[in-house]
């Protein structure tokens, strides 16, 4: 594919309607494409073999998105809305501030701004070159900026900034060009509180980062509402326009409102109600869509696409799956050229002096907000790549400490051992008696047989009916 040929659309924050996408895709599709791509900054790209201005334009005025071929000169903005609901949040940031926040951009912005809840670990948090990461005290941010790919760690603006001034100080940083004007940080806070009004408060609190347990975000899975989210991901990340088609239509019909794309070439659609989740797996049996990819599969960052990179990942993933390798908690990204943003904990960089050569480098403490990375190894052969990475695997898990040690008493042990154990035949979740389901509001000694009849499974929604006791070892 050649760079004349690829269109990229800014979906800010990475939110976009079904009706948008269907129209993206159809317009995709009218231009000779047949499939659509996401980028890792939660952006659309398409080829088309010869790109018309005058139908872009006029179908992207349509729905107010913007859109660009051949410059790349402009970022799309990136959030952490896609794990509202479905991983841990500050309790204020709900899907109206988001929205706030990002439609209070009116300008297509240079440089990379990330608008991310530091609570979840789907989304990284340092990517941008400006990252606003929401603070504990309601409607107030962090900042963090971050000039240069070499710079190992962000630098912390000292105050807090308001949600409405977001866009505000976001334009003056732009205009300040502060990348290529080489400014000091002392110079851009003497800068902005000299020239910029806008409302802060000092930073009192220390950022606390989650842990750095990549989350599996794939399949049919419920959500605190009772309704379902599905994840959705495809390997070598061209989304066939048909079945794109097929998804919008179903979310048009079904009442669900927006689709939320990942930074890992991947999207997710919330608030599906449970009348309609067999209608939804019927369509994706019907298209022969993999629901439950292994987790390997899913924890890779690889340049937007670079068959090259892409076809490095198959192979290192077919590998490490055959040796049985878990890589919960690991993130990997394929590092071929200079223009890529690390944001993994493990790196396989190619040797830009020899082709067939690779570097392994992974992040400090395998935290990849750390933004700091060590060489593991260099100038290896392709061969050697999964022998090293199954002994950083090895090192990763060696490194994990349990902060707290519970040791039952010998009552809470013998009620164990006695107790009665349910599992859901669908997806082999267990009810222990002794323990409850606290995500059910089901309190730690609840008979199976006292359980309300519209229990549900907390994993895959199935009903009681489903549960079946397992017998006691002998």
């Amino acid at each position: 594919m050649k760079l004349r040929e690829l269109v990229r659309v800014f979906v800010k924050g990475g939110i976009i309607s079904p009706g948008d996408l269907l129209k993206i895709t159809e317009l995709a599709q009218s231009l000779g494409a047949s499939c659509i791509h996401f980028g890792s900054r939660q952006d659309i790209l398409f080829s088309v073999k010869e790109p018309i201005q005058e139908v872009l334009d006029k179908a992207f005025e349509s729905i107010n998105t913007p859109y660009e071929i051949d410059t790349f000169r402009y970022q799309n903005i990136a959030s952490s809305f896609v794990a509202l609901d479905l991983l841990p949040s500050k309790k204020w940031l709900a899907s109206h501030i988001y929205h706030y926040v990002l439609d209070s951009f009116n300008y297509l912005p240079r440089l990379r701004i990330n608008i991310v809840d530091p609570s979840q670990s789907l989304v990284p948090l340092f990517t941008g070159q400006i990252n606003f990461l929401a603070s504990d005290q309601e409607n107030f941010w962090y900042l963090y900026l971050r000039f240069t790919e070499i710079q190992a760690k962000p630098w912390q603006f000292p105050l807090l900034i308001y949600s409405e001034d977001i866009a505000k100080l976001s334009l003056k940083l732009e205009e300040m060009d502060i990348v290529n004007n080489k400014f000091s940080y002392q110079q851009v806070y003497d800068d902005l509180i000299g020239n910029l009004n806008f409302n802060s408060q000092p930073v009192t609190d220390n950022l606390v980062l989650p842990d750095t347990n990549f989350p599996y975000y794939e399949g049919m899975n419920r959500m605190p509402d009772d309704k379902y989210w599905l994840g959705l991901y495809w390997r070598n990340n061209k989304f066939d326009i048909n079945i794109l088609k097929a998804i919008c239509e179903r979310c048009l019909t079904t009442g669900v409102g927006k689709l939320s794309l990942t930074p890992w070439k991947s999207f997710v659609i919330k608030g599906i109600s449970e009348k309609y989740k067999i209608g939804w797996e019927k369509l994706m049996g019907k298209f022969g869509m993999n629901l439950r990819h292994s987790a390997l599969e899913l924890n890779w960052h690889l340049p937007a696409l670079d068959q090259e990179a892409l076809e490095l990942k198959n192979h290192l993933v077919r590998t490490l799956d055959q040796q049985d390798i878990s890589t919960y908690g690991l993130t990997f990204t394929i590092k071929t050229t200079d223009d890529i943003t690390l944001f993994t904990s493990i790196v396989i960089e190619k040797d830009l002096e020899n082709d067939d050569m690779f570097n392994i480098l992974y992040s400090k403490n395998f935290d990849p907000n750390s933004m700091e990375y060590n060489y593991y190894a260099k100038g290896v052969v392709k061969d050697v790549i999964a022998p090293l990475l199954i002994e950083l695997s090895h090192l990763y898990y060696e490194s994990l400490e349990e902060h707290v040690t519970v040791k039952p008493s010998s009552i809470n042990r013998q009620k164990e051992e006695h107790a009665n154990v349910y599992q859901c035949k669908n997806c082999l979740t267990l009810y222990n008696e002794a323990y409850g389901d606290e995500t059910a509001g089901i309190v730690a000694g609840t008979p199976f047989e006292k359980l309300p009849d519209d229990y549900k499974c907390s994993l895959c929604g199935g009903d009681k009916t489903l549960y079946e006791k397992l017998l006691s070892p002998a």
